[in-house]
């Protein structure tokens, strides 16, 4: 049975706490998977809130703690203001072998001290405890555990830690439901709960729909207990933090990635799959359009967007010179682009995923395919995640994954280019089927945001994986050679 949990305001507020933790947090936060942090040094920490779930005197203690992590910024200027992360610290005298691998550390001053610190997640009380908080909308201070009442939360579902690296972490509980906790924090409406809760609201069964969700309400003097939502049009910095999305947990799903690697691997047809996937993607951003507002860019609109990929091209060029000699035939992806709205042209934009590629994809033992993990790319401002954009965004990312995928599996090498050419095809074939209108239709818009990908590609690979540069300078000769034809 869990624990129970209370509605009582309960909040660690011993100004020792942190200090006694910064030297643990130094070492073990930047080896963690989700850390955005890394090749920076870690020069402070500084507490935003703190939330006893469970006594830290106890045999047992939790702590929710919600931690700016001080370091200086990309250019070396200590000004940078730090991100927020989320922590769950289990608090416990001796920890048992089975949780030696989530050890952060031995507390030697503070209130803590003489006690061992650990990753709470994989301790089943602690998972069993943030469930019962959903499963009964607890309130601990700042804490707002709420759910969707039409949804059945069984209590005794075992849970066990996601295992797949990811930029938050997940419990899975019994097969039946997964909890996502996001770990970079920052207020305001993030798109991984409003838009599955939209989609929900359309009925769409591509996206499970949300059973439950955690926020962190720091405003002050805030009344939570009739808020089941964000205030429209609300300062951002005084709307509550989301940091957690419970939904439905797809059994035996394959993810996408993983699935397609496997059927290259064995020289079988993907095509037929990226249909599919295809159809499942325009079904979302179809009801993504009935659900929320949508926006026409005409050209005064698409003129920033154009400079903004530009600069990126030239910004890129600048720090990987094997891009430099393509630079005029990509420019001119952009240009185009640029020329037809000058012409009059107008596209209709929307809310979209905003990081597509098949890892955010699963496919259900019945051949579903459903999408997943709608936060958005987490580098970026939140104001900029939530921006309606054109659903080429989506697809440019996914025909970009299927060429990743392709030069991922070397025995596939020879056959890589086909491969994806026909994954490509059909996802684009599958869209229209759907939506009516197929994305190659309109080739200008689709060559500048797949350039634009593979730009930002090219950069990502030369600062965090150099062996993979070839993937996306690949794709910069076949952009470039289709612009200059």
């Amino acid at each position: 049975m869990p624990e129970a949990v209370t509605r009582a305001t309960t909040v660690t507020t011993s100004p020792g706490l942190l200090a006694s933790l910064d030297p643990l947090l130094r070492e073990w936060l930047p080896r963690q998977r989700w850390f955005a942090g890394k090749g920076r040094p870690v020069t402070g920490f500084s507490l935003v809130a703190a939330t006893e779930l469970l006594p830290a005197g106890s045999r047992l203690g939790l702590l929710h703690l919600m931690v700016r992590a001080h370091q200086p910024d990309a250019q070396g200027s200590p000004t940078h203001p730090g991100d927020c992360y989320q922590l769950l610290i289990g608090v416990r005298e001796v920890l048992p072998p089975r949780l030696a691998p989530a050890l952060i550390g031995h507390v030697e001053q503070g209130p803590l001290a003489g006690r061992t610190v650990f990753e709470a997640l994989y301790d089943p009380r602690c998972a069993d405890l943030l469930l019962e908080a959903i499963r009964t909308r607890a309130r601990i201070g700042a804490l707002r555990f709420e759910r969707d009442g039409r949804q059945e939360i069984r209590e005794e579902l075992v849970p066990r830690v996601a295992t797949a690296e990811q930029s938050n972490s997940s419990i899975i509980y019994g097969d039946t439901f997964i909890l996502k906790l996001l770990r970079r924090l920052v207020p305001g409406v993030n798109p991984d709960l409003e838009l599955p809760l939209a989609l929900a609201r359309e009925d769409c069964p591509r996206v499970p729909a949300p059973t439950g969700w955690l926020l962190a309400d720091l405003a002050e003097g805030a009344d939570t207990s009739d808020r089941s939502d964000f205030a429209a049009g609300a300062d951002p910095a005084e709307e509550p933090y989301v940091l957690g999305v419970l939904q439905p947990f797809v059994r035996g799903a394959s993810d996408g990635w993983e699935l397609a690697l496997r059927e290259l691997a064995k020289s079988e047809d993907f095509a037929a799959e990226a249909r599919a996937l295809g159809r499942a993607t325009a079904e979302v951003h179809t009801a993504l359009a009935r659900a929320l507002p949508t926006v026409t860019l005409g050209h005064p609109q698409v003129r920033p967007l154009v400079e903004g990929m530009t600069e990126r091209l030239e910004a890129t060029a600048q720090a990987v010179p094997a891009l430099r000699p393509y630079v005029p035939a990509l420019r001119s992806a952009f240009d185009a682009l640029a020329g037809l709205a000058a012409e009059g042209h107008t596209w209709t934009a929307q809310r979209v995923h905003g990081d597509l590629h098949l890892g955010q994809c699963l496919r259900s033992a019945s051949g579903e395919w459903s999408l997943i993990d709608f936060e958005g790319e987490p580098s970026k401002p939140l104001t900029e995640r939530r921006l309606p954009q054109p659903v080429v965004r989506d697809i440019a990312g996914m025909l970009r994954s299927f060429d990743y995928a392709a030069h991922s599996v070397p025995s596939a090498t020879p056959r890589a280019g086909d491969w994806a050419d026909a994954c490509r095809a059909a996802y684009c074939a599958g869209y229209g089927e759907v939506a009516g209108v197929d994305p190659r239709t309109e080739p200008v818009l689709l060559r500048a945001y797949e350039t634009d990908k593979a730009v930002y590609e090219v950069l990502y690979e030369a600062r965090h994986r150099p062996d993979w540069l070839a993937v996306p300078m690949a794709a910069v000769r076949r952009l470039a050679a289709d612009a200059s034809s």
